[in-house]
Parts: structure tokens; sequence; C-alpha cells
């Protein structure tokens, strides 16, 4: 018999128990027991919390003084204002509108409706903008708006303002702020299409494509030539006041690729020059036609520039002019650039203007109704501009308009007048125009997708 007692598995097996219930019971608490002697081995000796040194340490603490905020708090509420902006809806009474802006102030309502310049609030047009301020109790500190023209441009800037125990309210010309937009469009379908398109965020405005179709017109047929995949690039200008837009301006550069073909033209008007502006070449040469066919939109002629019998006088003479019929309150236009020579009565002209243009052309208009808005002698035109009315003062039988275009002083036959669009630029003219075209490449340069066509230049069609 072996005298050394192996401690084999079956021994251990054996030890642990006879049933399989047993021997679990048994290991689970052989486990138990090594992981608490493990933990007591490895535990450090901490000292007892109750030998541990104790230190009372006291400090004064300085309480806020509670009611000086509170008093303060009081203050500032007391002197809070609150700025509420409304639109002009249709249908608006000054009550409505100054209840919408949170304003509950007898004085500042019967200030709006007495004072002269005030009580432009009470014609604002629907959809315009009007900011007030007022404290916590509703009482008016100052109100602000902005009066429109017949155009809908900005003209007035009205503000009312609490001065004591009352009001004061002061008008004075509204400043627009000028900004220049660049923007690139692909043809999918139609150009009204591309213009709405909001890849960009932007719809480009109605006049502005308006002008594009204007401008390359005389190149491309936009109403058959246009197909998928032409595209334009356009720089325009727009005005806007307090963040909001007012209108857009003029395209001052343009490029159309039709069928791989670009077509380009810009807008140059000199700084230094008396004349108006007009569109060129990127070579500097003018593409704007001489002047208007017709200053009067969709009129026939009655009477050309030809012998006839004075439908007044009855006499044989010289008809020294054209005259377009139309409806008494027609648009006139100004037939090309220029300023402003007359603008008043004149015998048997009536109501009479006439334009001085470059060189020794002008043009003269008779019969009219009235006068646009500003028409004065030294008022500077761009052609196709509206400056008067067709009427029927002075001598004349019926409502038209009665058109001169003279050389020297003395009325031509413009039928056969071989007359230049516009006086060339001069050298020093040339040099503006270089560094302003040069810019506007740069624009269409970073607007252009890599690998265009070839380019040619616009010629701009007449209005």
């Amino acid at each position: 018999m072996n005298q050394i007692h192996k401690f084999t598995s079956s021994r251990l097996f054996n030890l642990l128990g006879s049933t399989r219930k047993a021997r679990i019971i048994s290991a689970s608490a052989l486990f138990l027991a090594v992981c608490a002697f493990g933990a007591a081995g490895v535990a450090p000796l901490a000292p007892d919390a109750s030998d541990l040194p104790v230190k009372t340490v006291q400090e004064a603490v300085v309480v806020p003084d509670l009611s000086a905020q509170i008093n303060a708090l009081d203050q500032q509420s007391s002197n809070e204002h609150f700025v509420h902006e409304e639109k002009i809806r249709a249908g608006d009474t000054l009550a409505t509108l100054l209840h919408r802006l949170g304003v509950d102030d007898d004085a500042a309502e019967n200030f709006i409706k007495k004072d002269k310049v005030a009580k432009g609030v009470m014609q604002l047009k629907s959809g315009k903008r009007v900011q007030a301020q007022t404290d916590d109790e509703g009482n008016l500190q100052w109100l602000r708006a902005t009066v429109v023209d017949g155009k809908d441009d900005p003209v007035t800037n009205i503000k009312i303002t609490r001065k004591g125990d009352g009001f004061v309210a002061s008008a004075e010309p509204a400043k627009l702020e000028r900004r220049v937009e660049m923007h690139a469009r692909n043809i999918t379908s139609t150009l009204y299409a591309a213009t709405d398109s909001s890849e960009d965020g932007a719809k480009l405005p109605d006049t502005i494509v308006k002008q594009i179709i204007e401008m390359f017109s005389t190149n491309v047929d936009f109403r058959g030539d246009l197909k998928r995949g032409d595209s334009f690039n356009v720089v325009y200008e727009t005005f806007w006041q307090d963040g909001e837009f007012v209108r857009a301006g003029r395209v001052l550069a343009g490029e159309f690729t039709n069928k791989g073909t670009t077509y380009q033209s810009v807008w140059f008007e000199d700084p230094q020059s008396k004349q108006g502006g007009g569109y060129y070449s990127y070579d500097g040469k003018s593409l704007k036609k001489a002047f208007l066919k017709s200053p009067v939109e969709f009129s026939r002629i009655s009477s050309g520039f030809a012998m006839r019998v004075h439908p007044i006088s009855g006499n044989w003479k010289q008809h020294k002019g054209i005259d377009f019929p139309a409806p008494t309150g027609t648009p006139i236009r100004a037939a090309g650039d220029g300023v402003i020579d007359f603008a008043g009565t004149m015998n048997g002209y009536g109501n009479f203007i006439t334009i001085k243009h470059w060189s020794n052309y002008s043009t003269a208009y008779a019969h009219m109704s009235r006068f646009a808005p500003g028409m004065k002698k030294g008022t500077k035109v761009s052609q196709g501009d509206v400056i008067g009315y067709v009427g029927t003062t002075g001598w004349s039988t019926g409502a038209h308009l009665h058109y001169e275009f003279r050389v020297g002083g003395e009325a031509k036959d413009p039928s056969k007048m071989n007359v230049q669009a516009q006086a060339p630029l001069t050298a020093a003219e040339m040099g503006r125009f270089k560094g302003y075209a040069n810019d506007m490449m740069h624009r269409f340069a970073l607007l252009r997708p890599a690998g265009g066509g070839s380019t040619r230049m616009a010629s701009v069609s007449a209005k």
C-alpha cells in the first residue's frame, strides 16, 4: 500500500459531494472563500476614523444687499422698451395699426392725426413696414415709416419721437443701399423657368429678365431658338432700405450662350461725362441703336415728314415732324440719351420738351397732356425713359405725339439720317471703360463653367 496519499482529481471530486447539486454548492462556497481571503490580503490597513484629528474652521459670510438689487431690477423694469414691427394691411385704420404695434397712447394717436408730417403714416400702402418702440405700458417712444411714390420707390422717411410730454415729427429723403448681384442660370425648358430657379436661393426680378431679353433679342430668338443646355450670366444692381428689397436697377453686364455661341455686352456710364451711359462690346464699341424708331409704343404714324394741309390753318405747308396718334395718357419715351433742354409750354406745341443729345442732335416732343415727374431743364435722361404722356395741348385736333428730330436746331427726316449710335469714347474714356470692363469680365469668369463656346458681342436692340 502506497504510504503517500496523493490528492487526485477523482479524490477532489468525491470530497465535493456525491450528487451534482451538492458538488455545485460546495464549489461555490469554496470559490467565495478564496475571494474573501484574497480581498483581505490585498486590502490596505486604514486608520480608524475616530483616531483622525478634527479641526473646526469658522468664516463670516457677507449677506448681499437684496434690497438694492430689488430696487435696481424695479428701475430697469420701469425703463424697458419694446420694439414692434408690422406691415400695413388692406383696410387698416390708424387705430388698428397702433394696436398691432402695441401702442396704447391716445396722445400719440391724436398727434399723428393732426401733425402735417406725421399724418403721412396714414397714407402708407399695403405691405409697407412700420416700426414702433413703446414702454411696458404701451406709451409710444418713437415710430418710423417710409412713404413711397407711384413707382413704389421710397422717397421719404418719417419719424415720430416723444419729446417730454409731447411729440415731434421729422421727414428726410429716403436713402437706399445699392448692391451688385450676379447670377448664373442654365436653360432646361424656358427662359422664365430659368430665372425662377432657386438653385442659388434667388429669383431674378422681372425687370431684369426684361432687360436681358432686350439686350440679346437681336442675336437670340427667345421664342424658338432656346435649347436645353443654353445658359446666361448676368450682373445687375439692386436697391435696399433697412435690409428690405426695394427694387432692381439696371443690368450692368450680361452674356448669353446660345447653341454654343456666347454674346456679351457691358453697361458703361462715364463718371466724368454729362452724357448718358450705354451698352458696349468689350472693345469699347457702342451696341445701342441710335434713336428709338417710335417714342410711343404700339402706335402707327398718322402724318410723316412731308408737305401736307395743316389741320387747323388749312394751309399747304411742310410738316417738320412725325405724328404718332395714341390715347391720352400713353407714355412717351426719350428717343435717346441726353439732357432736358426745355420743358414747358410753347405756343402751338402745347406742353413741350426738347432733349439735347450728343454732338448737335436734339429731339422734340409736343402736345403732351402732362410731364413725367422730375422733367426740367438739366435733367439727364436715358433712352427709353418716360418723359411725359400723350395729350392734345396746343394746336392739336386730337390726342397724338408730334415728334421732331433736329440737327443743329433744324428739323430733319429721321428716316433719311444715318446717325451714329452715340459719340465714340475718347482716349480718356476708353481707359476708364477698360478698367470697368475688366471687372465685369472677372465676374463672368467666376460664374462661367469651364469650357465655353465661341464668344461674340451682342447687338442691343432698340426699346
